[in-house]
């Protein structure tokens, strides 16, 4: 294989057919000598291609008696190199119908050892028009995302095909999600740990238009995106925190003061209430923050001043130019903040809590 590497291959299986052993005999042609098999609860119609792999030497068939779903299997393989492949220098995950080629995977392999502490992942192009539609739109929508909200730049989100250093398995052993949300649970944890992770470009094969993919893109998407949206949950809520209170405020204060200082005040208040909130949930939930509580409130709150001077000004401008009512200012205030929290929550992952 050329560099001395100690690699092991983890390939969960549900189900599968003559494919599997054509992914087996690839990586063993290609010298890889320890293949960590986990069959997810297959029904006895599928079983056959275990009972030959259990044949070869290179195999170690990992056994779930029920699905528990792709997420398990692979923190099972991880739990069981943690156990008893302690000198490896990493693993590397596999899909097991054959879309990933061995020396994509060696390649993957190599960059790691390269890389030393950083992820691998194995990307395809989605511009081909061999690409099923459903695999480019979910992969485009999540890169989109990933991109906006966390500040992962991951052309491929949905590989299957990763090459992880040995001292991560622990971490990677103990993230939630148990099926195919758990894949996108361990990209989000590079983040949220600063782990680096590089891309290795391989060939797209998609076979029957991916009909053997165990992905259900309504229930898993669904799961997916339930993670992603964490990041953006605080925020929101926030936002109809800052409107309920401003809107509470502004009615008490209604023909009480000038509308200017009735504005002030309600945004001010409203603004110190729902930041609390913001800045406890995106520290400790969203953005887990290692950084220390004085520094990331100091500048948290440097942006929360800035925020309310532009969102005071703009609000008062409007409401002056276009001679607002209270339920129309209310309405101009949810437009202006909506702008505002994009680039709030941008400030907040490249400055606040990065």
């Amino acid at each position: 294989m050329g560099l001395v590497m100690k690699i092991s291959v983890i390939i969960p299986s549900l189900n599968p057919d003559e494919k599997l052993k054509c992914v087996v005999d690839s990586l063993v042609e290609y010298g890889f000598d320890d293949i960590i098999l986990v069959n997810d609860g297959s029904d006895e119609a599928h079983m056959e291609p275990f009972r030959v792999l259990s044949g070869y030497p290179q195999c170690t068939i990992l056994t779930h008696q029920v699905n528990r779903g792709k997420g398990r299997g692979l923190k099972t393989a991880f739990e069981y190199c943690l156990k008893n492949r302690p000198d490896i220098d990493g693993v590397v995950t596999v899909d097991g119908d054959n879309q990933h080629k061995a020396a994509d995977i060696k390649a993957c392999c190599v960059k790691m050892i390269e890389e030393k502490n950083k992820v691998i992942l194995g990307v395809r192009d989605f511009s081909g028009k061999d690409v099923p539609f459903k695999s480019r739109f979910g992969n485009n929508m999540t890169s989109f995302v990933f991109k906006f909200a966390c500040g992962l730049n991951i052309s491929d989100t949905q590989t299957g095909l990763r090459a992880i250093p040995a001292q991560y398995l622990e971490l990677f052993s103990n993230i939630k999600g148990e099926r195919f949300e758990y894949e996108t649970n361990m990209l989000l944890e590079l983040k949220s740990n600063n782990i680096g992770y590089d891309e290795v470009k391989i060939q797209t094969v998609y076979i029957e238009e991916n009909a053997s993919t165990h992905f259900s893109p309504i229930k898993d998407s669904l799961k997916i995106y339930g993670v992603i949206f964490k990041f953006l949950f605080s925020s929101f809520a926030s936002s109809l925190i800052d409107l309920a209170m401003f809107s509470i405020i502004g009615a008490i204060l209604l023909n009480r003061v000038s509308d200017s200082l009735r504005i002030f005040l309600a945004t001010c208040i409203a603004r110190v209430i729902s930041s609390l909130f913001n800045y406890t949930f995106n520290r400790k939930a969203v953005f887990k923050s290692k950084g220390g509580i004085r520094s990331t409130m100091a500048k948290y709150y440097i942006l929360c001043v800035c925020q309310l001077c532009v969102s005071y000004g703009l609000v008062y401008a409007v409401t002056e130019l276009l001679t607002l009512g209270m339920a129309a200012t209310v309405v101009a205030k949810a437009v202006i903040d909506i702008c505002l929290f994009i680039i709030s929550f941008q400030i907040q992952r490249r400055w606040v809590f990065k």
